[in-house]
């Protein structure tokens, strides 16, 4: 996962639906009470929390490439949790989780190949993985006007060298890169998720943090405020209703699969 550093605090207020969709993954868990469990971008370790309460003869680890994350998780934390700023991408544990968990955190991840390979490696034998991230479709406006902007000979020079953060395949391709690794029983399915802001405020607390953060942080310190007031007048255009919500499309890939 790529070290990007998020405002923890900021995050946590922008992040609704995120903690919606990791509470329901974590109550669609089989989970007998012993096992070890990975939480991959855990995030502020609310989540992780949650699942060490389901686990109080075992552990969980949370991991997370942003280190305010990770200062913000163990505060947040349970005792049998531990937490550790590490790069998904880094990821060697072999053989030491019952369930490797992650929830809106993958789509930060270029190398699936590498991950998947990484994560069967440190299944125990039984064990599963459960994701749900970004797929093909999402963020769909956000992701127009930022291309458009990025392009602008307004700001186009800033992003000389720049690396696109995300990667959010189509379920019909990550089924087809989950079946080259030995799962036992795999599922692969697509989601819609699409969300409406309640309001203004609402939708600009998500473009912040997390979304933008990628792209200011590659910016020069005085060409990041005119960038960002530029992607937040165009999203409030192209996104807004009359009623003052603010709609945006959020498409998932879920995955299911046991060593």
């Amino acid at each position: 996962m790529a070290r990007h550093e998020f405002d923890a605090d900021r995050y946590a207020a922008a992040s609704t639906h995120q903690t919606e969709w990791g509470e329901r993954l974590i109550a669609e868990l089989d989970i007998a009470g012993d096992e070890h469990v990975l939480d991959i971008g855990c995030g502020d370790g609310r989540l992780t929390a949650q699942i060490a309460q389901l686990v109080p003869r075992g552990r969980v680890l949370g991991i997370d490439a942003s280190s305010g994350m990770i200062d913000a998780a163990k505060v947040n934390g349970a005792p049998n949790c531990d937490f550790r700023v590490l790069d998904a991408g880094q990821l060697d544990m072999p053989g030491q989780f019952d369930l490797i968990f992650s929830n809106a955190a993958l789509h930060w991840v270029k190398d699936h190949g590498r991950l998947l390979h990484a994560t069967f490696d440190a299944l125990r034998p039984g064990g599963v993985i459960r994701f749900n991230f970004a797929a093909d479709g999402n963020c769909s406006h956000l992701i127009e006007v930022v291309r458009d902007l990025m392009a602008d000979p307004a700001h186009a020079n800033g992003f000389d060298g720049f690396d696109w953060p995300w990667f959010m395949p189509s379920p019909e391709g990550y089924e087809a890169l989950v079946r080259v690794h030995p799962f036992r029983e795999a599922s692969v399915w697509g989601e819609n998720a699409d969300r409406e802001f309640p309001s203004v405020e609402d939708m600009v607390r998500w473009i912040d943090q997390p979304s933008l953060v990628p792209f200011l942080s590659h910016l020069p310190d005085a060409a990041r405020p005119p960038f960002r007031d530029a992607v937040v007048e165009r999203m409030v255009a192209r996104a807004g209703r009359e009623d003052g919500t603010c709609f945006e499309t959020f498409r998932r890939v879920n995955v299911l699969a046991t060593k």
